[in-house]
């Protein structure tokens, strides 16, 4: 993963391509950025705004939190699983 901006950058970054009058690649030059950041940061701004439909910034890490939470539980599942299996083969039936 890329190096990360702080939000304001990236706010004020976004601010200035809206305002249009220059192109992203000369915006890039004078950010420091890359054209595919500034890209990715109006695109992301719109969604957050409403202009363009996808998943806001604050869906998108509730569901980066979710699925991380899924993978945890399944692996503790498969844990419980495999221990009681473990255990059942220790008791023969009567």
């Amino acid at each position: 993963m890329g190096k990360r901006y702080p939000k304001e950058f990236r706010d004020d970054v976004v601010r200035v391509a809206r305002q249009g009058g220059t192109d992203y690649k000369q915006l890039a030059r004078d950010f420091g950025v890359s054209e595919a950041s500034i890209y990715n940061w109006v695109k992301q701004a719109d969604i957050d705004d409403g202009i363009r439909p996808g998943l806001t910034e604050e869906e998108a890490d509730e569901l980066r939190e979710v699925k991380q939470r899924n993978r945890v539980l399944e692996q503790e599942n498969e844990i419980l699983r495999r221990a009681a299996a473990y255990f059942a083969k220790d008791i023969s039936p009567k």
